[in-house]
């Protein structure tokens, strides 16, 4: 709450001192226009006078004209100043001898006395030097603009007034109701993963910000109870391979049998056996990948030799498996294919990528492609088989989810979300885009050992 409010101040005070340096603006802007429109009135008054003073004889009708009916301003003054060139006044007509030291003595001065605006020029005429200026009260410097300051001054002060008062309706419209989501969120924890925000109290965005939160309170929920119930879960899944085995058995001991259906019996319970270690393998692999991932150690390795060990390991499940690998992508540098990791969980993160790749397809055949790019390293595994449905990619790390079209193919649903586990727990990323009938394909990265 503090912490918003501090927001707030800090936002009051950025309009206050942006409205401030317009109001600032738009006053320099006024001023500084009456000065220069003020002092090209004056110039040409004091042209005028030039004429006058200097010229009367030979100045035309038309110059004449202009001396007798131009406009006069407010406490208008001309004067004439003769100098020998330097400092000295000779003679002066209509002038104050203060203003001397701040008129140029060769060339046009403009500054500002006073109430009183001056305009001078130098001339000079048969070897003799004069000053000749015009000076003027700005009427609008000292009326209007003086009342256009105090109204600016109100504009300013009314102005704060108005952001002060739209901050708070903002406080109260806006950052209440998320403070108020805010409790509400801090109020769920694991103990009542169950409740959820009320998607009705809240409008516009905030709707959806609700919507979002209570989705992923779902999610969170979901993957907490699947957690919970994790050796239910491995129980239920080691209970087939096991009635299978203690069937048989009771089968095959019910009454005598040859030889030959002993044997059929011993091997059906041995293949029932293996399915039972593989399953126990994958569901510990599991469990110590999700939850004591620190006690891993981590050493430098190579990223190509691991792909090559899964490759093999692949082809020792099944001699059928076809794996064709690409490595026209790798650097000249072999060191940028070094990474920091675990050589096992990394060859049984791949292999078991390579493994769904040949079985998921119709001719056995994955295709691997690696390399390296910037600081890190990327494996891409492709197949051309039955593909994933769209609507099943959000459940493809869910533990125990197969994708609704792979009846009549082998599997536990482990091998993706423990290889996810794997190349999370090296700080990379695994991705999987899939088309149904077309193929998959998982992209893998992993950060080099070595960072460029």
């Amino acid at each position: 709450m503090h912490n918003y409010n501090r927001k707030l101040i800090y936002l009051i005070a950025i309009l206050v001192i942006y409205v401030s340096c317009f109001v600032g603006f738009i006053f320099y802007s006024v001023t500084n226009f009456a000065f220069t429109d003020f002092y090209k009135r004056l110039d040409l008054r004091r042209n005028i006078a030039a004429e006058k003073f200097l010229n009367s004889e030979s100045a035309s009708q038309a110059d004449q004209w202009s001396l007798d009916f131009i406009e006069n301003l407010n406490n208008q003054h001309e004067f004439l100043v003769e100098f020998d060139g330097k400092d000295s006044i000779l003679r002066s007509q209509g002038f104050h001898h203060e203003l001397w030291d701040k008129i140029s003595k060769k060339g046009t001065s403009n500054f500002k006395s006073g109430k009183q605006f001056y305009s001078t020029k130098y001339f000079s005429q048969n070897g003799r030097h004069y000053i000749v200026g015009a000076s003027a009260e700005n009427y609008f410097y000292t009326h209007h603009l003086a009342y256009l300051r105090n109204l600016l001054i109100i504009s300013l002060i009314l102005g704060i007034l108005f952001i002060f008062v739209v901050s708070v309706f903002m406080k109260r419209s806006f950052l209440k109701p998320i403070l108020t989501m805010m409790k509400e969120v801090q109020a769920i924890g694991s103990e009542n993963l169950y409740k959820r925000l009320d998607e009705e109290k809240y409008k516009g965005e905030l709707h959806g910000l609700a919507q979002t939160f209570n989705r992923m309170l779902t999610r969170l929920e979901t993957s907490f109870e699947t957690q919970k119930n994790f050796i239910s879960n491995a129980s239920h899944e080691l209970n087939t391979p096991l009635t299978s085995i203690i069937g048989q058995a009771d089968l095959a001991l019910s009454k005598e049998r040859s030889n030959e259906e002993y044997q059929r019996t011993l091997s059906k319970i041995i293949e029932s056996a293996e399915h039972l270690e593989k399953k126990t393998k994958a569901l510990l692999l599991l469990a110590r990948t999700g939850f004591v991932n620190n006690a891993t150690a981590f050493n430098p390795v190579r990223i190509d030799q691991i792909v090559m060990d899964a490759e093999l390991t692949v082809k020792a499940i099944n001699d059928k498996f076809k794996i064709i690998t690409d490595f026209s992508l790798l650097p000249d540098d072999s060191m940028r294919l070094k990474v920091n990791g675990n050589e096992i969980l990394l060859q049984l993160a791949l292999s078991n990528i390579i493994s769904n790749a040949c079985k998921y397809s119709s001719d056995r055949t994955a295709y691997i492609a690696l390399g390296a790019l910037d600081n890190k390293v990327f494996i891409l595994i492709k197949d051309k088989g039955i593909g994933i449905p769209s609507r099943e990619l959000d459940h493809i790390y869910d533990p125990y989810f197969r994708a609704s079209n792979t009846s009549g193919i082998d599997g536990y649903g482990i091998g993706l979300p423990l290889a996810r586990n794997i190349i999370k727990l090296h700080g990379g990323s695994l991705k999987v885009n899939s088309i149904v009938g077309e193929g998959t394909t998982v992209e893998v990265e992993l950060p080099t050992y070595l960072r460029f």
